[in-house]
Parts: C-alpha cells; structure tokens; sequence
C-alpha cells in the first residue's frame, strides 16, 4: 500500500517535466521513394558531410543507395555505417561514433527502424561531445550541452515514431537494455517513404501499426495538459490506422495507405514526446520482456483491457475520438460513443487475427508481473493510479481475453 500511495502521489510528475523538456520539430517530406531527396535537404540546410547510419539487413537489400546517389548527386561527402543489429551494444554505437569523428561530418541521416534510429540519437550525441563516453548518454535523462549533431531521420517501419522521439534504448555494459531521454537532441527532417514500407511481412505492418494506434491513444488518456496540435495530432494517429490498416491487410501495396500509417506512427512518436505513454504500454513491457513476445502484439493484447479499465476517467477524450475517427456521431451521450469507440479497435484486432487471449501469460507470473508494472508505469502520468489488485485483475482478463 505505501508503495501504491508514492505512485499515486507522484501520478503527474512525468507529465509536468515533459512540458519543460525541448522537443525537435523537424520538417516533414513525405512520398513514395523521398528518401532520394535526403541530398537535396543536406545542401538546403547547409550541411557538407554526412554519416548515413543503416542496418545489416537494408544495407545488403541495397535500400540505402537512394540516399547514398542522392548525396553524391548534391555534392556532399558521406560515410556509410551499417553495423547496427535489432539489438545494439554499446561497442556498436562507439563504433559509429567513430565513424561519425574519423568522418568529420555535420550531420548523421538514420535509415531504418527503431534500433536503427535509437543509436543513431546516441551517435548524433556522441559525435558532438567525443570526449564523454557513449555510457554517459545511458543514464535515464541526459542534457546534451549545446545540442548533438542535426539529424535526418528516415524510418523503415511504422510503428515506433523513433524518428522524433527524444528516447533511446541500447544494451549497457551488462548487457541489459537501458533506456536514455536525450534532452537537446536536434532532429532536423524527417522522411516518410513508403517505398521502405512496399514489403513489408504481414506481421511487421500489423503490429507496429497497432503499436502508433496505441501511441496516440494512450497521449489522449493520459493525465497531461496537452495543445490543441498535439491533442488533434494524437487522434489523426489512431483514426489513420483505424482506416488504413484494414486496408494494407487486404492490398499490402496499397502506397497510400503505407504513406499514411507512416503518417499515424509519426503523430504517435509526438505524443511519446508531449503526453507520454501509459498502463498500455506498462504492460506491455512486462508481458513482452518476460516472454519474450514482440512489443506490437503485446500492445494488442493489452489495450481494449485496459483502455475499458480507464473509460470512467476519460468519456470525454474516448466519444471526441470516436467522433474524430468518424465511429460515432457528435450527438451521441460521451459513455456511448467512448464505448463505439472501444468497440472500434475491438474490430481492428480481430480483422487483424489476434488470438483471444494471451496464451504465454501465467497465473503464477502475476506477481512478478505486478511488480514489473509498478516499476513501469512510474515513468507515465496515467489518468488513475491502479491498485496491485487491478493490476491482477487486468493480467487475468489480458490471459483470457476480452
């Protein structure tokens, strides 16, 4: 109970402390293929020599020679590093730190996903301050004095929002992930190209769509003093997968639709960066961790759970999303259109083929799992503290399904 009582007194810290943290505002350029216009946007702001950062896997598919021809065409110098993995070290991202000083560039362009963009920020960073070790960008909140190198970043998938997001996370020394908050990172641009998206498994378009929806919405439930921009980009977020994801499901090259679910994650990293995340996300963390499920689908396990869990305290918000989202009608009660609304993402996640259910989840992990939760959702300005009875309440109703 004490430990319950500290949470729930310290519910609306996070949120205050992001209000006083600088958050990039890049310029946007979006299209099939914009990735070739990275030299263009180099030249325009003035930058000579660039590190373009890639993983293994889009490096030997050849996706990052549009960006490469571009910077060639534009006349500006680059060095290639594409040693990143889905799992990034501390010795990887010194290495492209290296990369990055050896070079002498004014700037780092991200080609890729969330690994890909997280130890790029670390490397932007780094390179700037090449006298401080990369683990002195570990620690939980870190100011990077005078900025880090002005980022270009182009993600290859639609989830994460990574490629504004002023989060990190890396493997330390341990080998343990550990999650950073950059304040002072520079993201100067960012590119939306489909083009990345066209092939993408079935699986991958899914879950990460699922996981922008779940960005947005959890921005609106969350107990944050928000702006009208960010409160209407947070419903643009969730109301784009709504409508195109079902889309991509049955016409996977529908460039359209990829652009706009590119779109949705991009609103979502905002509201990672100005409303924060919430139990969603808390339990998801701790499911996927333990049993090493992918964070989308845990996401989808979790959200219509717990989002029933927080409607009492969020009519409001739910109904003028469920009208933003075209789901209900603007004179709808708000208890109605919030649950038209829930019944929506219901939709969704079975058009999406979510088992009923999350099989791996164990009654007798419900402690640890309590546990894990609490220690997660510290880092959120949810709209009610849960108890740890609610909470096992919540990870029974998750391993049955809804």
């Amino acid at each position: 109970m004490p430990f319950y009582l500290g949470r729930k007194a310290i519910r609306k810290v996070p949120g205050t402390v992001i209000k006083a943290a600088p958050i990039p505002k890049p310029e946007i350029t979006e299209g099939f293929g914009s990735r070739e216009k990275a030299g263009q946007i180099c030249k325009d702001a003035g930058f000579t020599s660039a590190l373009l950062v890639t993983d293994e896997t889009l490096f030997g598919l050849g996706l990052h020679e549009k960006v490469a021809q571009s910077l060639r065409d534009s006349g500006i110098k680059f060095g290639i590093f594409h040693s990143i993995n889905s799992e990034p070290t501390v010795d990887i991202v010194e290495a492209g730190r290296q990369a990055a000083v050896n070079c002498g560039v004014d700037c780092v362009i991200a080609l890729g996903g969330g690994s890909v963009l997280d130890s790029s920020k670390i490397i932007a960073a780094g390179a700037k301050h090449p006298h401080l070790p990369i683990s002195h960008y570990l620690q939980k909140f870190v100011i990077a004095d005078g900025g880090t190198l002005p980022m270009i970043n182009i993600p290859s998938t639609a989830g994460t929002g990574a490629e504004c997001t002023v989060g990190a996370v890396v493997k330390n020394d341990q080998g343990t992930k550990s999650s950073t908050v950059i304040i002072g990172l520079d993201v100067a641009h960012v590119i939306l190209d489909s083009e990345l998206l066209i092939n993408a498994p079935k699986s991958v378009t899914t879950w990460c769509a699922v996981d922008a929806l779940s960005h947005g919405m959890e921005g609106l439930l969350a107990d944050v003093s928000s702006s009208d921009e960010d409160i209407f980009k947070s419903r643009e977020c969730v109301r784009l997968v709504i409508e195109n994801l079902p889309v991509l499901l049955d016409d996977p090259q529908n460039i359209e639709a990829r652009q706009a679910t590119l779109l949705a994650a991009h609103y979502g990293g905002n509201a990672i960066n100005t409303q924060l995340a919430g139990y969603v996300h808390a339990f998801a963390h701790s499911i996927g961790a333990l049993y090493h499920i992918p964070h989308g689908k845990a996401i989808a396990w979790c959200l219509v759970p717990i989002m029933e869990a927080q409607e009492n305290e969020r009519y409001n918000e739910l109904a003028e999303l469920a009208v933003h989202c075209g789901v209900a009608d603007g004179d709808d009660a708000p208890e109605t259109a919030s649950d038209k609304m829930i019944l929506a993402i219901k939709d969704l996640l079975e058009k999406c083929g979510l088992e009923q259910g999350c099989g791996p989840l164990k009654v007798t992990d419900y402690d640890t799992l309590t546990d894990m939760i609490n220690a997660d959702s510290i880092n959120y300005s949810p709209s009610r503290t849960l108890t740890d009875s609610e909470i096992r309440m919540l990870l029974d109703q998750i391993r049955r399904g809804y």
